[in-house]
């Protein structure tokens, strides 16, 4: 149970309890349309007149509307509720060191036009770029109330100023991105940190989180984020900047991390460091005289095609980044307890060959007796994309905040 917070509590009132009432018949429309009002009468336990009241608030407010009349054998034929689902346009924004995606999404979250672009080296042609094609859309599809924009991170933001605070991966001064981008627009902006934007993708899109109520997701790019939701909450800290897993050092005398400290985890676990372990691993080999002379690459990308060919380098540098995901999974698996960890990130390309070095690792290394399931997240599927979606759409699906 949740204790109350008796210096800032809401006194629940009858307008509350409708509030609480109308999101489950949201939720309950989104999951089970085309259905009618027997049907949510059915799934919620609410009288028929009190589910009557609240499918046409939610119709007059244009967040439900009417379809097709369904055939009954006896009595009213029921006609079947949608989401309205033109009723908010929702601009989401995936910001990474090397490339930005821009989505335009429904009410539904379904994501209806996409484009990308080589992320620029300032905010201010961020801003510009970002503002430029927001317009264009927004010009070319006038139909679509439109809400607000949400963008995904790769960094933390501060809860209280609202500032990109923290980014070592990206190269960007310390910033406030939201105003900059609500000014610009004229549309509200939501901002999270990437790896929390995919831990709400799981949780409100993802094929494994049904039931579950405490999962990790762990992105793997440049650098590692981790994203927790805990009791079905996503866990931010005191400031917002819970979930830096990514910067504990593992090692006080490794190399050195970009944010400044020594052997942290993502020294060892991300893309880069695997990168460096192939390097390292071509080096030897070739010193070592071996004919022909093994492949190289700085790209991540190219380093697992290298795998798919079966390069028995490029296998062993996967192997020992896979090594050292397991390190720092097992850490979580013995200080959170998930239910679910999930990985993110091009390296579950090769997830037949990263999943049993990870599994045996957290296995051996968890203090507690680990049985938390170890899953990862197709990339097709845009987890940040879609994460920083749900951020927005949780305003109208989500469990109002009361005391």
């Amino acid at each position: 149970m949740r204790k109350i917070d008796l210096n800032n509590f809401q006194v629940a009132t009858s307008e509350t309890a409708r509030d609480v009432n109308s999101r489950i018949m949201l939720n309950l429309v989104r999951k089970h349309q085309p259905v009618s009002r027997a049907d949510l009468m059915r799934f919620s336990g609410l009288q028929r007149s009190t589910i009557s009241v609240i499918t046409d608030q939610l119709i007059t407010e244009r967040w439900l509307r009417e379809g097709a009349v369904g055939q009954a054998l006896r009595g009213r034929k029921p006609t079947y509720l949608h989401l309205n689902e033109e009723r908010a346009g929702i601009f989401g924004i995936n910001l990474q060191p090397g490339n930005t995606d821009l989505a335009l999404a429904n009410l539904g979250g379904r994501i209806l036009y996409q484009e990308s672009w080589r992320t620029p080296a300032s905010t201010e042609i961020f801003v510009e770029k970002v503002t430029s094609r927001i317009r264009e859309w927004m010009i070319k599809h006038p139909e679509m109330a439109y809400e607000s924009i949400g963008v995904s991170l790769p960094g933390r933001v501060d809860l209280q100023s609202q500032q990109f605070v923290f980014a070592p991966n990206l190269g960007w001064k310390t910033t406030d991105l939201k105003s900059q981008l609500e000014k610009a627009t004229g549309l509200a902006v939501e901002m999270e940190n990437a790896a929390n934007a995919c831990a709400l993708s799981e949780f409100w899109f993802g094929q494994h989180h049904e039931g579950v109520r405490n999962l990790v997701v762990i992105t793997v790019s440049e650098g590692i984020g981790v994203g927790m939701i805990i009791n079905g909450q996503i866990v931010r800290g005191n400031s917002g900047l819970a979930g830096e897993f990514g910067h504990v050092p593992l090692n006080e005398t490794g190399p050195t991390c970009r944010c400044g400290n020594q052997g942290c985890w993502e020294v060892y676990a991300s893309n880069m460091a695997a990168l460096r372990y192939h390097g390292e691993l071509v080096e030897a080999a070739r010193a070592g005289g071996k004919k022909p002379l093994p492949a190289t690459t700085n790209n991540f990308e190219e380093l697992l095609r290298l795998a798919e060919r079966d390069d028995a380098l490029a296998v062993q540098a996967l192997e020992k980044m896979a090594h050292y995901l397991g390190r720092g999974a097992a850490m979580l698996v013995s200080g959170l307890s998930p239910e679910l960890i999930v990985f993110v990130g091009d390296v579950t390309r090769q997830w037949h060959r990263i999943a049993p070095v990870v599994t045996q690792v957290v296995n051996q290394r968890a203090s507690t007796h680990p049985n938390s399931k170890i899953v990862s997240c197709d990339s097709a599927t845009q987890p940040r994309l879609r994460g920083i979606i749900a951020l927005v759409l949780q305003k109208h699906f989500g469990a109002p905040i009361v005391a």
